[in-house]
């Protein structure tokens, strides 16, 4: 039958031969896509709980492709690397690697400077890899997972809250999520830092 997937608000369409990528051929509803990807997730967040990352290894484009394969690798077989496609969000694909080495230096750059607050720090990261959208897939979890790693393993902090949603409903927070990522595009950050703090 294959895979039928329905897209929300803010949400990319995967391309054919990127939904041929899917590993459990007995997904073919969004929910069930859904489902699948959430207990990844979860794995991928028990892998982050028990494993003491080095502040040095987190700001790499091997930890940021890990950390998305972590996340994905069961259900996706390109889980981790770059997409080769074009998206309706993104850089060109072929600018990926460069835009996030760009944002990896200028990130290291502001720890060392403390240029911004930690909690800055991290939302101005997750901001950047989401909108530079490495992957196929999974770009606004995984941007929001590697916000919290830096919080918590290159600055010690509590990890954000992020409205306890996972955002992949299509209600009032994902709404809200979507306005202040869309702010902080226009160069106002603080909506975003709050949605990530409530």
């Amino acid at each position: 039958m294959g895979l039928s997937l329905r897209y929300t608000k803010g949400q990319t369409p995967l391309d054919e031969e990127e939904k041929e990528g899917l590993k459990v051929k007995s997904i073919t509803t969004q929910k069930e896509l859904d489902e699948f990807e959430q207990l990844n997730i979860e794995k991928a967040v028990e892998w982050t709980i028990h494993t003491n990352f080095k502040p040095e290894k987190i700001l790499t484009e091997k930890f940021v492709k890990d950390l998305h394969k972590k996340m994905y690798g069961d259900v996706w077989k390109w889980a981790g690397t770059f997409r080769k496609s074009e998206k309706n969000i993104g850089v060109k694909w072929t600018h990926i690697g460069m835009e996030l080495k760009n944002l990896i230096d200028d990130t290291k750059y502001w720890v060392e400077n403390k240029t911004y607050s930690p909690k800055e720090i991290s939302i101005r990261f997750k901001h950047r890899i989401v909108s530079i959208h490495c992957f196929p897939n999974g770009n606004g979890r995984h941007s929001r997972m590697m916000a919290d790693i830096i919080m918590e393993s290159i600055f010690g902090q509590e990890i954000f809250t992020w409205h306890k949603s996972n955002m992949v409903k299509p209600d009032e927070i994902r709404d809200l999520y979507i306005t202040s990522l869309k702010k902080a595009d226009n160069g106002d950050i603080k909506p975003l830092i709050e949605f990530a703090e409530n």
